[in-house]
């Protein structure tokens, strides 16, 4: 027995703590499980009855380069902070900590507690400084020895990737050919075509939003990968997915590695194990271009990226936002004239007429003032005239390209109704043909493959019910009148521009082809009026000027009105206020009575505010007239949250009739296909869970 080794050791637990860094290694690498294990046999010899010999081995598959997810390594510390621990087995120094931070707090633990660190070929005390030298060489060669590692693997890894042989999980619509090490483009017809339909509807809407509203308004879903890329799941699109498709360069035929770096950081003051950085292009570690086959171009990608970045509103002079439903045509267009930032738009009074404004007043201390804004309606209309006077394209080329682009996207759309509908008599076959090929006799399997091929029948059939209903709905087949009529519109882009089936984005995207920025600054002398300097994208600027009618904001009220309003605001509600004011025949600036609205802008104006009580929301019905069920009414029916309830629809298991999207109430039809699928989803929650529910929903 060593006499490092006392009756004060003998008398507290021995732990042995095993290691290994990856699942596979556990799986792998079952020698050195076992010579972990062994350990216990180690400290017997020692002296410790196995009764008290502690085995923590729940860090299996943890690595050691930190301890903040190593529940094991805590327990085990806290153990020897408490004096419960007389010696710590470890096969090696590298199984306790690959961090020299963690290795030497762990050191200076045990030496304050008196307790031995033992592997399988000595015993140390950490409180003896020669061993304690000895084990901080050993903890500083580990934690060497994990870099050299890993410079090693990187390496390897770098090397394969310059050679674009590196396997990287192969994004929705490609696959990995193992013979060539390439990607080649998926053999679904399907999935092709959904795949390009995102990049062709980005084209065309401009916005990620718009894609995801174009695929749910259709019925459409998009492909996703799972069991890294051997498998394709189909689900309603979501808004993420088609950013990280669009920001994706392997569509653009380009191998890509190194393009995010995952790292341990610090996020919002923890250690986080895995946080991942977008790198720019520059900081790439490999960029191959026309490596397999691509589904744009890399001009049309670095394109997009462009647009994308534009989208972002953050008022910059090059982010002018997406194209959005609001009546102001120049949203994210307009220049402020007097101080060069961007104009935001806002929608004010009962009639949310659409005004530009500046909010950055260069006079005002920490831009907080107001700088100056002006009625949208009248600038809009004129800078509309100019730019359809300039476009003049000839009437008949214009016409056929309107009527063809037309025919290709209503092609683009029976396409993909097609596709599914033979996916889906596929999958009815199939399920026939299995049904058909077990024996009649052994009716415990044919009565599980008879209920499957029911099931596939019944989404056959509403699948060719739905696909009716859209080609009524958005003319999937155009007629010889439907193509008469969009000819005819085609030549009148003036109608075209006012029909009420053309939307304000679809006009801001028109604007947006010619005009890439609209500055506007006031003028007072010798008349109010707005200079408007419209820039065209080939660097022309059309000048004019029109007038500007007064703003309720910019007339100055009667000082002795103010006073009052002044007087009376803390005795005083804003309509008791106006009341008085009114009582007594004062006017406003406009000569208009006074209101709530003037009384709160007068004190607005001189930062005086009213503690506003919180909204009131109307709760939308549980249940409409037609059957249709809201979110809080899906919940009721099935006993379950409403958080719940969003979960399912996150996870596509239950998807709205109508709806969606923000301000607007989700309403979902319950079938008995629904129903099944809730009960289902249910059920496994409530195995899962320590309070399950014993609700069961019927069919009404």
């Amino acid at each position: 027995m060593s006499d490092k080794l006392q009756a004060t050791h003998l008398q507290r637990r021995a732990v042995v703590y095993l290691r290994q860094s990856t699942l596979k290694q556990v799986h792998e690498h079952h020698e050195s499980t076992a010579r972990q294990y062994a350990l216990k046999q180690r400290a017997q010899e020692l002296g410790w009855p196995a009764g008290r010999i502690d085995v923590i081995d729940e860090d299996l598959g943890q690595s050691g380069a930190g301890t903040a997810w190593r529940s094991g390594f805590q327990r085990m510390t806290e153990a020897v902070a408490h004096g419960q621990v007389g010696i710590l087995l470890a096969l090696e120094v590298s199984r306790l900590a690959r961090s020299s931070a963690d290795w030497q707090r762990l050191l200076e633990l045990c030496a304050l507690a008196d307790v031995l660190i033992a592997d399988e070929q000595a015993i140390y005390t950490p409180r003896d400084y020669n061993d304690r030298l000895l084990l901080g060489l050993k903890g500083t060669m580990s934690e060497a020895e994990q870099y050299w590692m890993r410079l090693r693997l990187q390496g390897g890894k770098s090397s394969k990737a310059r050679r674009g042989e590196l396997f990287l999980t192969p994004p929705a619509g490609y696959q990995w050919d193992d013979a060539t090490h390439r990607f080649c483009l998926d053999p679904d017809e399907q999935v092709q075509r959904a795949v390009r339909l995102v990049f062709e509807r980005f084209r065309l809407d401009g916005s990620a939003w718009a894609v995801v509203r174009y695929f749910a308004r259709n019925g459409l879903k998009l492909p996703t990968h799972q069991l890294r890329g051997r498998q394709v799941h189909w689900s309603p699109p979501r808004y993420d997915s088609v950013l990280d498709m669009l920001h994706n360069p392997l569509y653009a035929g380009a191998y890509v590695y190194g393009r995010k770096e995952v790292r341990m950081a610090l996020v919002e003051g923890q250690l986080k194990r895995r946080h991942t950085t977008v790198l720019p292009r520059q900081a790439w570690k490999v960029c191959l271009f026309n490596h397999h086959p691509a589904y744009l171009s890399w001009e049309e990608f670095m394109a997009n990226q462009q647009k994308l970045e534009g989208n972002r509103t953050h008022h910059l002079p090059h982010q002018h936002g997406a194209a959005r439903e609001g009546a102001a045509l120049l949203q994210g267009l307009v220049l402020c004239g007097r101080c060069g930032h961007s104009m935001s738009v806002r929608y004010r009074g009962a009639t949310h007429s659409p005004y530009y404004e500046c909010p950055n007043d260069p006079g005002a201390m920490g831009g907080k003032r107001l700088c100056w804004l002006v009625a949208a309606r009248r600038i809009d209309d004129a800078v509309a005239r100019l730019f359809l006077e300039a476009v003049q394209p000839p009437e008949l080329e214009l016409g056929l390209a309107v009527a063809r682009e037309v025919e290709r996207q209503a092609e683009q759309l029976h396409q993909q109704w097609k596709l599914r509908l033979e996916r889906s008599r596929y999958e009815a076959q199939l399920a026939e043909r299995r049904y058909k090929a077990v024996d009649p006799d052994n009716r415990v399997v044919a009565r599980t493959l008879e209920h499957e091929w029911n099931e596939k029948l019944r989404e056959l059939e509403e699948l060719e019910s739905q696909y009716q209903q859209e080609r009524r709905r958005q003319k999937l087949e155009l007629s010889e009148q439907d193509r008469a009529r969009i000819l005819a519109l085609s030549k009148n882009l003036p109608q075209v521009w006012s029909a009420p089936s053309t939307t304000n984005a679809e006009r801001k995207r028109l604007l947006r082809i010619l005009v890439q920025k609209v500055a506007l600054s006031p003028v007072e002398v010798p008349s109010r009026r707005v200079q408007v300097q419209v820039v065209w994208v080939t660097g022309t600027v059309t000048d004019f000027t029109l007038p500007r009618r007064p703003d309720l904001q910019t007339r100055s009220n009667p000082p002795e009105a103010v006073e009052l309003i002044l007087q009376w605001f803390e005795q005083k509600s804003d309509a008791q206020i106006a009341a008085e004011l009114n009582g007594r025949g004062l006017r406003t600036g406009a000569n208009l009575p006074w209101n709530k609205k003037t009384v709160h802008r007068v004190l607005n104006q001189r930062g005086l505010q009213r503690a506003s009580p919180a909204p009131q929301c109307v709760r939308a019905p549980s249940r409409r007239a037609d059957g249709l069920y809201s979110v809080h009414g899906v919940a009721e029916r099935f006993g379950v949250s409403e958080a719940m309830v969003r979960y399912w629809m996150g996870r596509g298991w239950l998807e709205p009739t109508e709806g969606g999207g923000r301000g607007h109430i989700c309403w979902f039809k319950l079938d008995r296909k629904a129903i099944r699928r809730l009960n289902a989803a249910r059920a496994r929650r409530s195995a899962g869970s320590s309070n399950p529910m014993q609700h069961e929903v019927h069919y009404a």
